[in-house]
């Protein structure tokens, strides 16, 4: 490991503690399945799902960091009151979130605080709109794709299972513990690497050199988000896990093959998706499947708002908290 500057150790203070209420605020899309249908019991769950889910940067790479890290801003106009105003507005409003028991996402936080900030600073020459366009679609088509993925994968599995006997039953919660650990690979290729490309665009700027993500910023971020899947969301998990519908074993196995579908897809192509959306509307289509009318579409329309809310909330306050760090340095 390099020698560290107090002004990026400053950073990685915020950007670690982010990470920490990403892991808080994520781990409960991620275990909520299983524990409804008492696939797996609490302890199980989150420590089969923070094991996997840290192991995923050094399996499968981290393309999903390295175009987040440059892909909203430009690099060489990003200043560590961007970074500080960027983190601190997408860690209050996790805060809130999670006080709230609202499923949020972490990552639509992240890039309304970073746009924020950038315009703040140096104005829209500071933006890399092509690569915000790219990210913003990523976000916007990947909860669809969850939606329709989730129906249409619980109709395939009730078709499978017609004739089958009570006992598949069992068989199926073994096939969610199986992806749920898929899912928990997923959440960690594209998910929990945006504050990896975070931490590494840090480096770079405190450090005025060339963005490198070196295997030590994803161990250390990976560890923060493993402590916060670790004391977990609790009360988010009963949004998920019960005020949509009551979770039968079939809608968390095809929710979950759904979301982790989409994630994995996503994380191939360097696409940074939000996992708490995708799981959310993954577990809406998988209720439809049964009948429309089961899902409780009025949770959902609230979460739905919160979503909406959250790039220009975080960007104001990204914007005015930049005004009043930039007087420090």
């Amino acid at each position: 490991m390099p020698s560290l500057s107090p002004t990026f150790l400053l950073v990685a203070a915020l950007v670690l503690l982010f990470s920490y209420l990403n892991g808080v605020t994520g781990s409960a899309s991620l275990i909520a399945p299983v524990l409804s249908t008492r696939a797996l019991g609490p302890r199980q769950a989150v420590w089969l799902v923070t094991l996997v889910m840290c192991a995923a940067p050094f399996l499968l790479g981290v393309a999903v960091a390295r175009s987040f890290g440059a892909g909203i801003l430009r690099p060489d106009l990003v200043t560590v009151p961007v970074l500080l105003a960027a983190t601190f507005s997408a860690s209050a409003w996790s805060v809130m979130a999670w006080r709230l028991q609202i499923p949020s996402s972490s990552s639509h936080a992240l890039i309304g605080g970073l746009l924020g900030a950038g315009l703040a600073d140096v104005g829209l020459s500071g933006v890399q709109w092509r690569g915000v366009l790219g990210v913003m679609a990523a976000l916007f088509f990947s909860p669809v794709l969850g939606l329709l993925a989730g129906y249409v994968i619980t109709k395939l599995l009730y078709r499978l299972g017609q004739a089958a006997t009570p006992k598949i039953g069992g068989l199926v919660k073994k096939a969610q513990i199986v992806t749920a650990m898929a899912l928990a690979l997923s959440y960690g290729a594209n998910d929990g690497q945006k504050t990896i490309g975070l931490l590494a665009l840090a480096l770079a700027v405190t450090s005025k050199q060339p963005i490198t993500i070196p295997n030590w910023i994803s161990a250390v971020t990976m560890a923060a988000v493993a402590l916060g899947t670790l004391t977990g969301g609790w009360g988010t998990i009963t949004t998920l896990g019960g005020r949509f519908y009551k979770i039968q074993p079939i809608h968390g196995l095809g929710a979950q093959i759904a979301a982790a579908c989409v994630t994995f897809s996503a994380a191939l192509v360097g696409g940074p998706v939000s996992s708490t959306q995708v799981i959310s509307t993954a577990l809406l289509g998988a209720g439809a499947a049964d009948r429309i009318n089961k899902v409780r579409w009025g949770v959902a329309t609230d979460i739905l708002w919160t979503w909406l809310l959250t790039i220009p909330a975080t960007a104001l306050l990204a914007g005015g908290v930049f005004f009043i760090v930039r007087g420090w340095f």
